[in-house]
């Protein structure tokens, strides 16, 4: 099996207890051949714990991209960036994985479709939630359970770091330049700016929880009930960091129902409801690794109510998304998982804000 040589631009959470694991663990089809952050703490730490020389140790991004050695590049540095390095990375002819969000504006993805196309590569957005096992068999039983009459998307979760600090050992730092933190608060209020126009602070929090934690919500639901016709109502609260949406579909609604609060829980799921059958997709925080994601059916037959709990596999969605690149750096199959099809988020991140801009 060909072994993928991988850049790694990021070093903060998700690159810590996923990635970086993953990587090393899947050594038959994958090296990591350069590592690349801000902090010079994270940079020697990390590249200490996996073995990386010190020449393939980078503050800087484009060092990282322009290296004969990388064939791919993980972006999952902060989403302010991504556009940047990803269009970067693949101007150098690299295969691209990004972190969600791909971008925060619809701009940001042109550039990003532009740059892929010119130079004939493949960006595969990482939505991980989107290769459970357990969603793909909620798809075909979603097929056979006739009309729809209700959907309801769930994810109120506790913090991450609630859970990241029962769970695993971060290394967090406070050495990124002062000028580097301002020019990415500046960055991300010239971007929501860009996506939606001048908003109140709540809703750029809101939009900011969208191109986050939701972004993967939306993602599945369009994968397993397609794209809504449109937002029927909207509504914020705390600040922004609680949401409820109606989606309209034909013949039937799908509610999002979304936030983060101080509980340390982690309930993310999609249930579809027909007329005696229901399907549900439950997820459990990625933040451990290995914890099932499970597929369960509710169905009546005459008088018999049945319920099933199919566990398809204990291996995690990372790791099926990891194989899955593998699969599209090497040429064997086109990303399902496309910048042209983080878009569609988008534009219902924006059909969101306007409804929540504009309420009755």
């Amino acid at each position: 099996m060909k072994r993928i040589r991988v850049g790694v631009i990021g070093l903060g959470e998700v690159a810590q207890i996923i990635h970086l694991p993953i990587l090393q663990a899947l050594n038959d089809r994958y090296a990591i051949a350069a590592i690349c952050d801000v902090s010079p703490t994270l940079l020697a730490a990390m590249g200490d714990r996996y073995g990386i020389s010190l020449d393939a140790r980078h503050e800087d991004y484009r060092d990282l991209v322009a290296r004969d050695d990388v064939d791919a590049v993980f972006v999952l540095n902060s989403d302010e960036y991504h556009a940047d390095c990803t269009i970067a990375a693949a101007a150098y002819g690299k295969q691209v994985l990004v972190e969600k969000p791909l971008c925060l504006t619809i701009t940001e993805a042109e550039k990003i479709i532009a740059a892929r196309d010119d130079h004939g590569v493949h960006v595969m957005v990482a939505y991980m939630r989107r290769f459970a096992p357990a969603l793909l068999l909620a798809s075909e039983h979603i097929r056979r359970i006739g009309a729809i009459n209700y959907v309801r998307v769930r994810d109120i979760i506790g913090r991450n770091r609630l859970i990241i600090d029962q769970s695993s050992v971060v290394l967090r730092t406070q050495d990124v330049p002062a000028a580097m933190s301002r020019d990415r608060a500046e960055r991300a209020a010239k971007l929501v700016r860009e996506a939606v126009g001048d908003l109140p602070p709540e809703l750029v929090r809101t939009y900011r929880l969208l191109c986050g934690l939701s972004s993967h919500d939306l993602s599945a639901m369009r994968e397993l009930i397609g794209a809504p016709l449109g937002v029927k109502s909207a509504v914020q609260w705390n600040g922004g960091t609680f949401l409820h949406v109606l989606f309209a579909y034909d013949g039937y609604f799908a509610a999002l129902e979304t936030g983060i609060d101080d509980q340390i829980r982690f309930d993310a799921h999609i249930e579809v409801y027909g007329a005696s059958t229901s399907v549900r997709v439950q997820y459990d925080t990625p933040y451990i690794r290995h914890l099932p994601t499970t597929l369960v059916t509710h169905e009546t037959s005459g008088d018999r109510f049945t319920e099933t709990v199919v566990r398809p596999t204990y291996k995690d969605p990372y790791t099926y998304e990891l194989e899955m690149f593998h699969a599209v750096a090497t040429g064997a199959m086109t990303p399902k998982t496309t910048p042209e099809d983080f878009v569609q988020d988008l534009l219902l991140f924006r059909a969101i804000i306007e409804v929540l801009r504009s309420p009755g």
